[in-house]
């Protein structure tokens, strides 16, 4: 019997060149879609379990249909995900994660009012598609789950190890940092050795009809990409506006609410200055918002909580090159665990913008260490 891996399938070109990867590589493959996005709950009939799996004859959660709306994980990417599926003859189930989805919505807003810029990209991986997804792997007796990220898992020195893609400008290992080391021999990435324009010419070549889509790169949640608007309508009863303030304390202008600002933003502040103006901090007890110059952006060590490790826990400081944001170039820098499993870092040259609520990622060449979540940048010198 050939191994069986649940791949979780989008309805995009990645997902459904991994599908098409796999199956030529001999998987017994599964496909299962996510719908995620706000949709009308229209009934439709259940789809049961494969005969003989684990809880066979219980239905899995199902999409529901509303053809009317598009968006990332709607019902529309269901339906070329189910078609990639048919032509390469794998079983499809569709499940609706609404209702968990409405957690990262929560946490979206909710680090935004905190005065903290989110990744529920990082969120959505950890909690759904290496969480929950793969619990209803385990349902279907799967030996693997897999998806169309970019990056590779390979058996190295007797274990598993995470690393980035080949292609670094499709790299998406920053956003796995989260994901538990005991799941690590479970996890295929068939696209990690690929470029990009290698997986749209697999797509061509085997007419699949995604080819040519589009990536999705806004926040699947907030299509118009006005992530203020939709903290707005998220939390309509909480009052965010303020006023803009320099390092002095001074009063420079008002502003609507403070949702709609992140560290080192200089553009769309909404009042006109002499010279260039950029965020330095967010204070969401006075709902200020501090400008500063741009050298004021610059520090030299950051703490982040919540981490986790995809090597043994460093007993020491650990040389590495930190990552603070999805387009950010790893840093050469020195990582402390701290007493209370925080982690400290210390960056050879001061980085820009660190900011709290985004990951840190940790690496060492190209492996992937593990990482966590900025809280706060520090000035203090590091303890020897």
């Amino acid at each position: 019997m050939p191994a069986r891996v649940v791949l979780a399938m989008s309805g995009g070109v990645d997902s459904s060149v991994a599908a098409l990867l796999l199956k030529e590589q001999g998987y017994d493959v599964v496909g299962l879609f996510m719908r995620t996005g706000v949709h009308e709950d229209v009934p439709s009939p259940p789809t049961p379990l494969p005969e003989g799996a684990r809880g066979a004859g219980t239905p899995l959660p199902q999409v529901t249909r509303d053809d009317r709306k598009k968006g990332c994980c709607s019902a529309l990417d269901a339906g070329d995900a189910r078609r990639v599926a048919d032509r390469l003859d794998i079983p499809f189930y569709a499940l609706d994660f609404e209702g968990d989805f409405s957690r990262i919505m929560d946490y979206f807003a909710d680090e935004y009012l905190a005065g903290r810029t989110p990744n529920p990209c990082v969120v959505c991986n950890n909690w759904l598609k290496f969480g929950k997804l793969w619990d209803y792997g385990r349902q279907l007796d799967a030996d693997f789950i897999a998806t169309g990220h970019y990056v590779r898992a390979v058996d190295q020195s007797g274990e598993r190890q995470l690393l980035r893609a080949v292609d670094p400008a499709k790299d998406q290992s920053y956003v796995l940092f989260g994901l538990r080391r005991e799941l690590l021999p479970r996890l295929l990435f068939p696209l990690g050795a690929y470029h990009k324009d290698e997986v749209r010419a697999l797509a061509r070549h085997a007419n699949l009809g995604v080819a040519a889509k589009p990536d999705s790169v806004e926040i699947c949640f907030v299509p118009n990409n006005d992530h203020a608007d939709f903290i707005r309508k998220h939390r309509p009863n909480l009052a965010t506006a303020g006023v803009f303030r320099d390092r002095a304390g001074n009063v420079l202008a008002e502003h609507e609410g403070y949702e709609k600002y992140t560290i080192g933003q200089r553009k769309g502040l909404g009042f006109g200055s002499t010279g260039r103006r950029y965020v330095l901090e967010i204070v969401p007890e006075t709902r200020d918002v501090i400008l500063g110059d741009r050298d004021d952006l610059l520090s030299a060590a950051l703490t982040a909580t919540r981490v986790n490790w995809l090597i043994d826990p460093p007993a020491r400081p650990l040389p590495c090159r930190a990552k603070i944001r999805y387009r950010h170039e790893p840093a050469a820098a020195a990582a402390t665990v701290l007493t209370n499993g925080d982690v400290r870092v210390d960056f050879e040259t001061p980085q820009s913008a660190i900011t709290p609520g985004q990951a840190v990622v940790f690496y060492a060449g190209e492996r992937i260490l593990g990482g966590g979540w900025i809280e706060s940048t520090v000035d203090a010198p590091p303890v020897r």
